[in-house]
């Protein structure tokens, strides 16, 4: 594990309002984590080709695409807000309460 690049994500770590992650979301490019995880544990795992890791979240649905209920809630309030991290070419976003 590359503390180089865990410094980079924890740089790149931001926050964002729905508005601005829709393009995202249409190019099918926006992965949801939940917050059981650490949003920079999944961007150094997924940055890292770490296959089993990656999959185990998928398998227990920890990480997915955004569903389409997801989807309608947050076009109907498009300033919810959300932490983001980019690792190319996908966006993470976890929900803010």
């Amino acid at each position: 594990m590359s503390s180089d690049l865990r410094a980079e994500l924890t740089q790149n770590l931001d926050e964002a309002e729905w508005e601005w992650l829709i393009p995202h979301a249409q190019r099918d490019a926006v992965i949801v984590v939940t917050r059981e995880l650490d949003l920079l544990d999944v961007a150094e795992a997924i940055a890292n080709d770490n296959i089993p890791s990656v999959q185990q979240w998928i398998d227990e649905q920890l990480i997915a695409k955004p569903t389409t209920v997801q989807l309608g809630e947050w076009n109907g309030d498009r300033t919810k807000r959300f932490h983001t991290l980019i690792i190319q070419p996908y966006v993470l976003v976890q929900e803010i309460n």
